[in-house]
């Protein structure tokens, strides 16, 4: 969840954020839109679960 995907993606592929550093590099795959702040933590909740991944893994998979 951001306010600047491109930011946000360069602090990933940086390796500036300690959780994700070890997964580098990152291409982005999806991305959504939300007019606030609690509607965007919801659909970022969505993605983060199991169903969510599964979906991610199919769209990654499918663009190879």
């Amino acid at each position: 969840m951001t306010s600047n995907l491109n930011e946000r993606i360069k602090r990933h592929n940086g390796g500036r954020e300690r959780t994700t550093r070890p997964y580098v590099p990152f291409v982005l795959i999806y991305e959504e839109e939300h007019p606030d702040r609690r509607t965007a933590r919801k659909r970022e909740k969505y993605w983060k679960s199991g169903v969510g991944k599964e979906k991610l893994r199919r769209l990654r998979d499918g663009l190879s």
